[in-house]
């Protein structure tokens, strides 16, 4: 048998098992089961399918297994801020809630009608955006939600799935500190705030450290996995962010390197060793979040490929062209130049993306794209130009300015994405590791046996 390590990788469209082992110094992945991830809309809300996507963890845990691993532990990662709840017996009271539901809307406008902007950011370090859990609690609290009312623990993604393996509740550092509810820089829930808006503070969990165990593994789930030793479940950067920026190099001779982590969303910042809290910071969006050792990504959360994902969906009911290999080569030789603002609210979970891009450009003035290599063209401008921006407004708040930028995960094999990102920005662009998180993740499971 081989010894292995195990990251569970959900993301917002999919989720993978995958295993990493040592093999003559050097780690080696092996991806073992990819699976899908919905989202399903029903009763006027958009719903996570938890148990299938439990059931799809343990079903590559079993594989995993059936292949010839010893899992040594498991570490699991997802997408920020959505979460579970669950009753005193330890009972999941619903499918969590999708980020992409309407019930938030309005909500932060209600909650700044309360408490002051500038000084919740000097404490919570926080993008503020309608999908943060800090809104979502507090629309359900606005409805007089009866499974608030009754929540024993709240957990978050990963934070959900580990309790299901283990039966020990608790909240990991990362993906906390993307809910808009911590003290960023004393790692401990903001829990005046919590008090202050009405929210239930008994149902916020112990804050774990990437690296500490979370549990071990029940025998019930030992035994439908067929393993008769035991495994501990590890606290990785659960937020998947924070795993992917964990596999790249942090220590540059050639100056400062931003990580672009490329995939539905894209996050573009800079690894610090203290959160950065200035009046500036907040104004142009940047948000604190947790890492590694302690540190601080401290990034912008930009609209990412989900605009193009979405496209494809839509071109795939219509029986259209999906293959990026032939769309993303026809795009580069259109000569349209218009561009949208990725992060504008129409675009986050509209019924018809190609509509609302050709209403974008019509009512700025714009070439209205026709083909689909020209909507092509004109997201991956649009990112593009996003970036250029996003870069300019870290170099306002950096000691000594950017020199290049390192993209990460599934979108770093968008070699034509890279390319104007390089010639927007201005600055050298390398590509890689596709597989960061995983990385990231297993890198954190390994350092906690030496």
């Amino acid at each position: 048998m081989t010894d292995a390590y195990i990251a569970v990788d959900f993301g917002g469209g999919s989720g993978r098992v995958i295993a990493g082992y040592t093999s003559e110094g050097r780690l080696e992945l092996d991806t073992i089961y990819r699976f899908q991830n919905r989202q399903v809309r029903m009763g006027g809300h958009i719903y996570w399918d938890f148990l299938a996507l439990f059931e799809d963890m343990k079903k590559g845990l079993r594989m995993a297994v059936d292949k010839g691993y010893r899992i040594l532990s498991i570490g699991i990662d997802t997408w920020g801020v959505d979460f579970g709840l669950i009753d005193r017996n330890g009972n999941l009271l619903g499918n969590p809630v999708c980020y992409r539901d309407l019930r938030t809307e309005g909500m932060p406008e209600k909650v700044f009608s309360m408490i002051d902007r500038k000084e919740h950011y000097s404490v919570s370090g926080t993008q503020v955006m309608d999908i943060n859990t800090l809104f979502q609690l507090y629309a359900m609290k606005m409805e007089d939600s009866s499974m608030l009312s009754v929540a024993d623990k709240l957990l978050f993604m990963p934070d959900l799935f580990s309790y299901y393996l283990t039966g020990v509740a608790n909240n990991e550092y990362s993906i906390a500190s993307t809910s808009e509810l911590m003290d960023i820089k004393n790692r401990k829930w903001n829990y005046s705030l919590i008090c202050e808006l009405g929210l239930p503070k008994h149902i916020f969990c112990d804050i774990v450290m990437p690296g500490e165990d979370r549990g071990m593994l029940k025998p019930e789930i030992k035994e439908e996995l067929g393993i008769d030793y035991d495994v501990k479940v590890v606290a990785v950067a659960s937020h998947d962010t924070a795993s992917a920026v964990y596999a790249v190099p942090q220590e540059k001779e050639d100056g400062v390197t931003a990580f672009l982590s490329s995939g539905t969303w894209s996050l573009l910042g800079v690894v610090t060793d203290n959160p950065i809290l200035s009046e500036e910071a907040r104004v142009n969006g940047f948000t604190n979040e947790g890492g590694v050792d302690g540190k601080i990504c401290f990034l912008q959360n930009i609209t990412g490929l989900w605009i193009l994902q979405k496209l494809m969906s839509e071109w795939a009911d219509e029986g259209k062209c999906t293959q990026y290999d032939v769309l993303i080569p026809a795009a580069e030789n259109t000569a349209l130049s218009s561009v949208i603002n990725v992060d504008d609210a129409r675009f986050v979970c509209p019924a018809n993306m190609a509509s609302v891009i050709s209403d974008y450009c019509r009512e700025t003035g714009q070439q209205i794209p026709e083909s689909q290599e020209e909507f092509v063209k004109c997201v991956l401008m649009s990112l593009a130009e996003r970036y250029r921006k996003g870069i300019e407004d870290i170099n306002k708040l950096l000691p000594s300015p950017i020199k290049k930028i390192q993209i990460i995960g599934g979108g770093s094999q968008n070699k034509y994405l890279n390319k104007l990102t390089s010639i927007f920005t201005g600055l050298e662009v390398e590509a890689g590791p596709v597989e960061a998180t995983a990385i990231g993740n297993i890198k954190v499971q390994m350092n906690t046996f030496k």
